[in-house]
């Protein structure tokens, strides 16, 4: 039989027609019950994998795996990723089960190291298109899908009662987040990161303890704008009531200061160039004094606290102020045009000397 290019480019021109036309039929099953075919599984399957596969060729892993932020990621992995992945505590939710494509038991997957930590990012960060899995909430942290990495690969090996501890802290006991429609309840559910001492679980956890309070409440309703970009934050301050914003805030600014014993002292070398900075600024980079805004007794109330602060949670706010990451008041834009002259090693030094100082 001879095959004409004119019958063909016909064809070829009427195929796109005639699938609108089926599809415009309605009879196109688009319901989960019945589920793929197999051959469109695997293609959906093998496309996916594929795609993250080439899309995490150019992400540096930072090694090692950071383990500042393992107490947040959990937390925030039990309140928004358990219900369909599963947790070592709490199997999925059965209409998890039910979903198309069905959300794997993470514990198993990540058991059997079939994605790189590459990989595993780019999944956090950015979703997969036609499934139940979102992109991180915000794009700019890094940090904060760094330390949920950290954590999935470290998943596979708690148990219930480790995972509890890790996801709720001491009071794990009592593991089930209730509504949070009162400042205890609320209170209770941060502690699951900020600690009940308020002192923060992790070095990547600020210290709220003692805190300028309007900067407190100033930082909730950033966070619950997305003003402040943080993808466990955003979570949290949404799911609370905001009219409990003020009195929270309130909470923490009266909880005294704990002593930090785990805290390891920098080098005299970097702390003494990062006083230098904090009271002298760089005036060749026309960068002010730091104290002259956060030493000050009679400081603008927004201005915070950081004196005591840790330093790996100072020095990733500094980063993030440089690349224009970190919103939320009005004052971000001053920080944005100070920091942005600072090089990573006078970001390091300011981190470490306010480290080392007893709150005011």
């Amino acid at each position: 039989m001879h095959i004409r290019w004119k019958h063909v480019a016909i064809a070829l021109a009427i195929l796109p027609f005639a699938a609108v036309f089926a599809v415009w039929t309605g009879l196109f099953n688009v319901g989960a019950a019945s589920g793929h075919w197999k051959i469109t599984d695997w293609f959906l399957h093998f496309a996916m994998q594929s795609s993250v596969r080439t899309y995490a060729l150019p992400v540096e892993v930072p090694e090692p795996l950071p383990r500042e932020g393992l107490a947040a990621a959990a937390g925030h992995f039990e309140t928004g990723c358990a219900v369909c992945h599963s947790s070592p505590d709490v199997p999925r939710d059965a209409w998890a089960r039910q979903m198309l494509p069905e959300p794997p038991a993470l514990s198993d997957v990540l058991a059997s190291d079939k994605w790189t930590d590459a990989e595993l990012f780019r999944i956090v960060k950015h979703g997969v298109r036609f499934t139940g899995m979102p992109a991180w909430p915000t794009q700019d942290r890094d940090d904060e899908i760094w330390a949920m990495v950290a954590f999935l690969r470290e998943m596979p090996d708690l148990d219930a009662k480790a995972y509890r501890d890790l996801a709720y802290g001491p009071s794990s006991a009592n593991a089930v987040a209730p509504a949070v429609n009162d400042l205890e309840t609320l209170v209770a559910d941060c502690a699951r990161c900020h600690g009940e001492d308020g002192m923060g679980r992790g070095d990547a956890v600020p210290v709220l303890a003692g805190q300028q309070r309007t900067y407190l409440e100033e930082s909730l309703v950033a966070y619950a704008a997305n003003r402040r970009e943080s993808g466990v934050m955003t979570q949290a301050a949404l799911d609370a009531d905001a009219d409990l914003f003020a009195d929270l805030a309130a909470y923490y600014a009266d909880l005294p200061r704990a002593d930090m014993e785990t805290r390891t002292a920098p080098g005299a070398e970097l702390v003494e160039r990062g006083r230098a900075i904090a009271m002298e600024g760089l005036p060749d980079d026309d960068i002010p004094s730091c104290d002259s805004c956060h030493a000050r007794l009679d400081r603008n109330p927004a201005y915070p606290a950081i004196d005591g602060q840790k330093h790996h949670y100072l020095q990733t706010q500094l980063e993030l102020f440089a690349e224009e990451k970190r919103g939320g008041t009005s004052l971000a834009e001053t920080m944005h045009e100070f920091s942005r002259h600072l090089k990573p090693e006078d970001i390091e030094a300011l981190a470490a000397y306010y480290s080392t100082l007893e709150p005011q």
